[in-house]
């Protein structure tokens, strides 16, 4: 065992905010239906509290899963942790189980493919990375030698 600490890799801003509109739009799609019930039953108007207070549960569970769990790919010493991607084929790797890793493009967006040693695959589409994909490779690429005990000369 390293105490050496795991390198997370979080979504992209862009795709956090699209995430964030999709919460967004279903909350105010709520508030609408409150409010059209609340007018059409003739009910108080404190009633649309409930949805409002709804908004803000809603809304702060969303921020505590973006704080804890806002990470695509986690790379410690002894693996690798993907979770968030649909598709990603083995999520969980240990690095003396990866037998390469090569870039490509799929459907015209670049990602890393590890390829194990047993036939799976885990696909990481870059663009989804707050990170430089240059950067990424390299740091895939560190974590991938340090697995198989090579070192930099």
């Amino acid at each position: 065992m390293t105490s050496e600490p795991a390198t997370v890799h979080r979504l992209a801003p862009a795709i956090a905010a699209r995430l964030l509109g999709v919460v967004l739009v279903a909350v105010a799609a709520l508030i609408l239906v409150s409010t059209l019930l609340i007018a059409v039953l003739d009910l108080h108007t404190v009633f649309l509290l409930v949805p409002v207070l709804l908004t803000v549960v809603v809304l702060t569970a969303t921020w505590w899963t973006w704080r804890q769990r806002g990470w695509v790919v986690r790379l410690t010493a002894e693996g690798y942790r993907v979770q968030w991607v649909r598709g990603v084929g083995a999520a969980t790797g240990r690095w003396k189980d990866v037998e390469d890793a090569v870039t490509t493009t799929i459907a015209d967006a670049p990602v890393v493919v590890l390829r194990l040693r047993d036939g799976r695959t885990t696909t990481i589409p870059v663009e989804m990375l707050a990170v430089d994909r240059e950067a990424f490779v390299r740091d895939i690429q560190e974590h991938l030698q340090r697995g198989h005990g090579l070192r930099k000369w």
